[in-house]
């Protein structure tokens, strides 16, 4: 429920030469400065993040994480394309990215540098570290950025080939039915189900956007003083794919309890005395935001991102195993892709909600 996101000395697995990179910044951005004090963000838990400290102010770096990754994970670059051509072309709002380094010899992996932006990340759905009275304009402002993302003409801002522009659905299934099982640890059979069930029920009308992939409160930054949105954070899994993948990924909170450290989740919790929309009314604004009468098939968006998100974090658990996942309690939350997994099961099991 942080305010403001928890900084620590760079973690032993995630240190690098810093006067090499201090003598690249020099040479990248000028004006950059004669010195560089360089810490490391807590609470990610993929790309390692840091504030980067120096005469001309503060900036941000977002890299691979070392070791070995799985495929087509962590590509920073692609954070950093997507970044770009938001802010250079649409009023979404973004950080301003500085630089690129596809050189992993620098540092060791690629990475880029952003500007640092003064704002509030609140990660619990429940927005509690917000007055009651700033709750529902958050949400309204956080789903009416989502549909301002959704509704950017990607081939206008150069992004038409930021992946296919169709079978989204599809393809992720794929993918992360490989990502799960090449980080598979224990047997989770609602995983094989799921892996067996979503090919079989893919939605039926395919549409294309920009999707986030992490679209969350954990991932905006508010501004400091309203609760308005004045950055997307974390693009790590963005694409071309189905907007409503994004909102169905949104919505998670209102399935995931209130109750356990870590998964966010609003389920349990009196919605109406938080002053935090319920899920019709958020679905509902997202409608009139992107001209939509109605959503068909949404469990099969709700089932798909349970499952994505529980490879994910299965990857993340695999990685803690190994010794370089990019945050200290990546044990505790890898082990919650069981829980997600068997929701989502739950709900494709359950059949049609639209």
């Amino acid at each position: 429920m942080s305010i403001t996101p928890e900084l620590v000395d760079v973690l032993p697995a995630h240190k690098f030469d810093e006067a090499r990179l201090l003598s690249w910044l020099q040479q990248s951005i000028p004006g950059f400065g004669s010195r560089l004090d360089v810490r490391q963000f807590q609470g990610g838990q993929s790309n390692p993040t840091f504030l980067l400290a120096t005469d001309s102010g503060q900036y941000v770096l977002r890299k691979k994480p070392p070791g070995k990754t799985l495929p087509s994970a962590h590509m920073v670059e692609r954070e950093y394309r997507v970044m770009r051509a938001l802010s250079e072309h649409t009023d979404v709002p973004v950080p301003n990215v500085r630089v690129l380094c596809e050189d992993s010899s620098v540092i060791g992996t690629p990475f880029y540098v952003m500007d640092f932006l003064e704002g509030r990340i609140i990660s619990h759905s429940a927005l509690r570290a917000l007055d009651r009275k700033d709750r529902l304009p958050a949400y309204h402002s956080a789903i009416d950025t989502l549909a301002a993302l959704h509704s950017v003409d990607v081939k206008s801002i150069g992004l038409g080939d930021y992946g296919r522009p169709e079978g989204y659905v599809a393809r992720q299934v794929s993918r992360w039915s490989k990502q799960y099982l090449a980080s598979k640890t224990d047997d989770l059979p609602a995983m094989e189900k799921l892996m067996a069930w979503l090919p079989e029920n893919l939605p039926a009308k395919d549409e294309t956007a920009i999707a986030h992939g992490d679209y969350r409160f954990g991932n905006l930054m508010l501004a400091p003083d309203s609760p308005e949105v004045v950055a997307i954070l974390d693009w790590e899994l963005s694409t071309l794919g189905h907007p409503l993948a994004d909102l169905a990924y949104f919505c998670l909170p209102y399935y995931l309890p209130s109750d356990m450290e870590g998964m966010r989740g609003l389920k349990g919790e009196d919605l109406e005395a938080l002053g935090v929309p319920d899920e019709r009314e958020t679905i509902a604004r997202y409608c009139a935001q992107t001209g939509r009468d109605s959503i068909d098939e949404w469990h099969v968006y709700l089932s798909f991102s349970l499952f994505r998100l529980a490879s994910i974090l299965q990857g993340v658990y695999k990685r803690a195993l190994d010794g370089n996942a990019a945050n200290a309690n990546a044990l505790d939350v890898g082990k919650r892709a069981s829980l997600l997994a068997d929701l989502g099961w739950k709900i494709a099991s359950e059949g049609d909600r639209s």
